[in-house]
Formats: structure tokens, C-alpha cells, sequence
């Protein structure tokens, strides 16, 4: 009988969404489940992107250059322009979401049995695209206690090695929703310029950050020219997350070279999708400003409603919508299907995603979960109860 690939083998399930059979079940019992595993915004997409595809008259929908539009990276450029990121459209390349972009700058920089260096817990998926990829990850423990802060940069200092090609963040993070600080960002600009490393920052949640602090991007006042590349997408920005349209940005023009190779392979990415978001940009800061006051208050809410809760342990995210909790129960895995399975209160139960998916070493996070605050107020509310009455069961069982 033919044989699946080791790679295959070795390629990880999702913890978002392989709880997804359970929940499909549960919905058939007659079950209502408030989703607070996955990031998908419930706040509208804007009506300038939908109209945008709405109102075209293109007659044939054709491919459109590998790197993305020319009028789209121009506009992209603009909008980063005025972010504090100076860079212009050839060096920028459109991808079919984030996903793809992360892909290409890990084809890009990385040979097979290379090494990235990722504070954990992580966007789960970036497992995934290490090991189609062949790159090991070299995980960097990051500590709920301490809100997912930076690691000390000797914590980094020592896992660098001649395998060692990049270090990988996310900021704001998934699933944390940890903000790096300018001193944090400063120390690893110093760890890459000293070891000639590049730093790949995810940075798709920039525009979601609290508390009257700043984002601060790789790209902006860090002397990174040569090191950094940012993965960018308009899946969460803009609430368009099927667009799947994301980017990969950098200053580093043999980075943009070897990338538009991986990009021409694949020939374009969607026309359609490019020119909703394109439309997009246009989107008044007054949409912005208003999906941020929305999103404060449902992390505040979540936050106090959470530490009610005997026995667990909260991180406060200052941006992203993204939440790590840690239980008092045995095992994340067990305690979010049987949620599934086995509870309700009346008739209504809560998925969430365990976190130890969101690890690459083995045995951390089994009592955590990340709860992603996409849904309005009153569901987050009731969601807690739920939980809370769910956890107390579960212990006595």
C-alpha cells in the first residue's frame, strides 16, 4: 500500500479547529455553542471593500501580477507610510492571506533543518508552516505569570546557534495578546544585527492595541533595513478574514527577489480579494476607533468576569483579542471536548481552544486554554457562566 510522507505525518492538527466535529455535533443535539475558539471578528467588513467587488464591471476575471497589483501595493504603501513605516510597492509582495506570507519568507531564508527562534506559546499554526517548510522551531518559554512578556535576551543568546537563521514574533501576539514594548523591540534589534539574523514580525494585529499605548513595528525607527520582514494580512484589520489577502514587506531586496520567486510559483493571488482590499484603505479611522472602544471593553469584561473564577490564572492582553487562561482542571484537551460532549447549561455550552497546541514543547500549556473575546458583551458574559459552572462539574466528576 502507498505510504504517507513523514512531513504529512509530522504535520500538526489545529487546536482551533479540530474540536470543530464536536461542536457540529453538539449543534445538532439542539445545543448552542458560543465560539470562543477561533478569530473571527463578528464586526462588520467594511461597505467600501464589499462595494468595491459589488459595483465591478471586469469582464474577465483575469490573474493579476504575482507580486500583487501595482495600484494595491502603491495604496499599501501609502497606509504604511503614514504607520511609520517607510517603504514603497516593489517592496512589497500581496499574498494569499498572512499564511502564505509566512510561508514565503520561510522558504525564503530558511534551508531544510534550519532553525527559527519563537518565544511560545505561539500562532498555533506556525508549527504547520515550520514543518512544510523543513525549519525547526526553537522555542523561547515566555511565562503566563509574567503576562507573556519578552523572555530575557539571554534566554535567546543561548539557543542561537549555526542553525539559527531568524527570530519570529508576533506583535500584537496570538494568543497571547502581549504587546512588545520599543525596549523590547530595540533588544532583539540588537540580538539580530549581532548574530546576522533576520526578524520576521507578524504583525497583522497592529491596529488592535489598548490602553493608550503603541504599536511598534520592525520596520520603524530600529536601523532593521537589512534583517526585518513583516507579515502583514487584511484578514483581522478590516474583519475580511475569507479575502484571504496578507503580505510579505521588507527593505531587504534579496528577500523580495527570492520571494517573488516562491510568488510567480504560485502564480497571483485572487483579483477579486485584491481589489476589495485595496477599497478597503480607504476605510475612515472613525471605524477604527470605534472597533477599538468595542473590543477594550470586551476584554475588560472577560478579564473581571474571568478572575471570579477560583483556581485560574488570567494574562491581561494589551492588544490583539486574544486571551491565555489557565485552569484548574487536569488536562485543556479533555476538559474542551468533553464541554462539548458531555455539558451543558441550559442547553448551551462554550468551545475554546487548548493551548498546548500553541506550544511546541511538549507538556506546556495541557491547563490552558486561549479564549479569542469575537463575540458581543452579553455572549462573553454568559459564556463565563458557563465555563465556570462547566469547570466546577468537571472537577467533582
Amino acid at each position: 500500500m502507498p505510504t504517507i510522507s513523514i512531513k504529512g505525518k509530522n504535520m500538526p492538527e489545529s487546536p482551533i479547529r479540530k474540536l470543530v466535529p464536536y461542536a457540529e455535533n453538539a449543534k445538532k443535539r439542539g445545543i448552542e455553542v458560543f465560539h470562543l475558539n477561533i478569530g473571527q471578528p463578528d464586526i462588520k467588513t467594511p461597505d467600501i471593500a464589499l462595494e468595491a467587488i459589488k459595483n465591478n464591471t471586469i469582464k474577465v476575471l483575469a490573474y493579476s501580477r504575482s507580486e500583487g497589483s501595482e495600484e494595491y501595493r502603491q495604496k499599501l504603501a501609502n497606509y504604511y507610510i503614514k504607520h511609520n513605516i517607510n517603504v514603497n510597492a516593489d517592496e512589497i509582495i500581496i499574498t494569499t492571506g498572512g499564511s502564505e506570507a509566512l510561508l514565503f519568507a520561510m522558504g525564503s531564508v530558511c534551508d531544510p533543518g534550519d532553525e527559527i527562534i519563537i518565544p511560545e506559546p505561539f500562532y498555533a499554526n506556525y508549527n504547520g508552516f515550520s514543518t512544510a517548510s523543513g525549519v525547526t522551531i526553537v522555542p523561547v518559554i515566555s511565562k503566563i505569570e509574567e503576562n507573556f512578556a519578552l523572555p530575557p535576551i539571554e534566554e535567546f543568546e543561548k539557543l542561537i546557534s549555526s542553525k539559527t537563521k531568524a527570530i519570529l514574533i508576533c506583535n500584537p501576539g496570538n494568543p497571547t495578546g502581549y504587546l512588545y514594548s520599543k525596549e523590547e523591540i530595540q533588544k532583539l534589534a540588537t540580538i539580530v544585527k549581532k548574530h546576522d539574523l533576520f526578524l520576521i514580525a507578524d504583525e497583522v494585529y497592529r491596529e488592535f492595541v489598548y490602553d493608550n499605548v503603541q504599536h511598534q513595528s520592525v520596520l520603524s525607527d530600529f536601523g532593521l533595513e537589512n534583517n526585518a520582514i513583516i507579515i502583514d494580512s487584511v484578514s483581522k484589520r478590516y474583519s475580511m478574514c475569507g479575502a484571504r489577502i496578507g503580505c510579505l514587506v521588507s527593505k531587504n531586496k534579496e528577500v523580495i527577489s527570492t520571494a517573488l520567486k516562491f510568488a510567480q510559483a504560485r502564480l497571483s493571488p485572487p483579483t477579486f480579494a485584491q481589489i476589495a482590499s485595496e477599497a478597503a484603505l480607504e476605510t475612515p479611522q472613525s471605524y477604527f476607533d470605534e472597533v477599538i472602544i468595542e473590543y477594550k471593553a470586551r476584554r475588560d469584561l472577560l478579564i473581571s468576569e474571568l478572575s471570579k473564577i477560583d483556581g485560574i490564572k488570567v494574562a491581561s492582553p494589551k492588544g490583539a483579542f486574544y486571551c491565555v487562561v489557565e485552569l484548574p482542571v487536569d488536562n485543556a484537551d479533555k476538559f474542551a471536548q468533553w464541554l462539548l460532549e458531555d455539558f451543558n447549561l441550559n442547553n448551551q455550552t462554550v468551545m475554546v481552544a487548548p493551548a498546548a497546541g500553541f506550544y511546541s514543547t511538549k507538556g506546556f500549556g495541557t491547563k490552558q486554554i486561549r479564549i479569542a473575546y469575537v463575540l458581543k458583551k452579553e455572549d462573553l458574559i454568559t459564556s463565563v457562566k458557563i465555563l465556570k459552572a462547566a469547570i466546577l462539574k468537571y472537577n467533582k466528576n
